[in-house]
């Protein structure tokens, strides 16, 4: 199977909810989503703030596992090509097996995944798997890594470099830091990989800020939050959409 380079110019990732089915899915990527993000449930929150610690949770106790993300991954790829990228902890990839789950993604259409606590240090294992089929490995570079550890990162990762925009957990923000122009550069100036900058985005301001320095926005805890919220809301598709186009418009908005 060939998978779909993960080219994120000034591209909006949505994403995160473990509550994400497959008209969700769907229907952010009809929307202006342009690289779709689905997580994979884990018992143990790394950089999870309460957003989506909370609705990891919720699809753990709903007995969601990773066979079952995968199938709803190969429902969404059976009628959309939008790239998707999966999320989740390596002790997941490493209890199912390097290569039955890297052979697992791809024929679930998967182009990319996330693995939160593996750094890039320890990663050749995954990394052989991952590359071998065409798998793009995302890794996550943050405001305090040194310069020697942002050249590694730059050069390991595939898809594109996720940027944390601050220390800490996810979840929504009111401002993006004032200092992410400059550590976002100094990425950027060693990255091959696109660029896109995550953690506290939340509006289209946000975006705008955001693409003005990089090359794409990753939206996650305003995503879950909304889905949460309207759990029960038989329209909540409408203002969903609404705010993703929004989302997507601020990509294209001239910087200066």
């Amino acid at each position: 199977m060939t998978t779909r380079p993960l080219t994120a110019q000034s591209a909006l990732v949505t994403g995160g909810a473990r509550r994400i089915g497959r008209a969700i899915a769907l229907a952010l990527a009809e929307a202006g989503a342009d690289i779709v993000e689905i997580g994979i449930p884990y018992s143990d929150p790394l950089a999870d703030g309460p957003s989506i610690q909370a609705a990891t949770q919720r699809a753990l106790d709903r007995g969601v596992t990773p066979d079952r993300v995968m199938q709803m991954l190969q429902a969404v790829r059976l009628r959309s090509d939008v790239p998707l990228v999966l999320m989740t902890s390596y002790n997941i990839v490493l209890r199912y097996g390097l290569d039955r789950f890297a052979d697992k993604a791809v024929e679930s259409g998967a182009d990319g995944v996330i693995l939160t606590d593996l750094p890039p240090e320890e990663a050749a294992c995954w990394k052989s798997a991952a590359d071998s089929r065409g798998l793009d490995t995302i890794f996550l570079a943050a405001p305090t890594s040194t310069p020697a550890r942002i050249a590694l990162i730059a050069n390991s990762a595939t898809g594109f470099v996720y940027c944390v925009s601050r220390t800490g957990v996810t979840g929504a923000r009111r401002e993006v830091p004032e200092e992410l122009a400059e550590w976002v550069g100094r990425v950027r100036q060693v990255a091959a990989a696109p660029v896109c900058i995550g953690f506290g985005i939340s509006t289209a301001e946000h975006v705008a800020q955001v693409v003005a320095i990089a090359d794409g926005a990753v939206i996650g805890s305003a995503l879950v939050d909304y889905l949460h919220k309207n759990a029960d809301n038989p329209d909540y598709e409408v203002e969903m959409r609404r705010m993703v186009s929004e989302w997507k418009a601020a990509t294209r908005v001239p910087s200066g």
